[in-house]
């Protein structure tokens, strides 16, 4: 990784490009953010840069962490996340990190909490089909079926496709491009959608194969 930088999502608009095309883009509040850490390869066998988003009240804050901004000499951060960028050489504990460092047109990977959906059944979960309406199927129309488990292995396998918990995970959408960068206001506009809720925290980062 290159760089990267933590947001807020903020919602989903559109904007238009100069022959007057509509682009719809996912505007995330990116920075700034401070780095609080840095790890090098002699203290902790890797490099790499640890970053806080957001202002926390200090009475918020567990002692622990306290101590480890005080450190640093950085105010508290709501949020923090270690960046393993390729080189932190320019980096110190206590620079900022702004929207700047990306600009319109790049290709970057976002990842963030996918909305929770509860527990949920096959149908909505892994997209499974339903049974006919027509008659004698009963009231078992969206219920997952037979399970397999037979005499051997007399058990359900792991991993089996099932009714539960869906959604509230990490997700990454990658290949994204920044349509617009508001370094003013430390806005970033990405075509497309982004993981999870407005206001939820991303984690926005140069693209891996672009």
């Amino acid at each position: 990784m290159k760089k990267g930088i933590i947001g807020k999502k903020v919602g989903m608009t559109q904007i238009f490009d100069d022959k007057g095309k509509v682009i719809p883009v996912t505007v995330v509040e990116a920075g700034p953010c401070v780095v609080t850490q840095k790890k090098t390869v002699e203290n902790d066998g890797y490099e790499a840069v640890q970053v806080g988003f957001g202002d926390q009240k200090p009475q918020r804050v567990s002692k622990p962490l306290t101590g480890h901004f005080k450190k640093g000499d950085v105010a508290p951060k709501k949020t923090l996340r270690e960046l393993r960028l390729e080189d932190i050489s320019g980096l110190n504990v206590g620079d900022l990190i702004k929207a700047d460092v990306f600009e319109a047109g790049e290709k970057v990977d976002v990842t963030g909490t996918s909305k929770g959906k509860g527990y949920a059944g096959v149908i909505k979960r892994w997209n499974f089909h339903r049974l006919k309406e027509s008659h004698g199927s009963g009231p078992v129309v969206r219920h997952g079926g037979s399970s397999g488990a037979c005499s051997s292995p007399s058990r359900v396998w792991k991993g089996l496709k099932m009714a539960g918990h869906l959604g509230a995970e990490t997700v990454t959408v990658q290949n994204l491009t920044v349509a617009k960068v508001d370094a003013e206001n430390n806005l970033i506009a990405i075509k497309g959608a982004i993981p999870g809720p407005n206001g939820g925290i991303v984690v926005v980062r140069n693209s891996v194969k672009a």
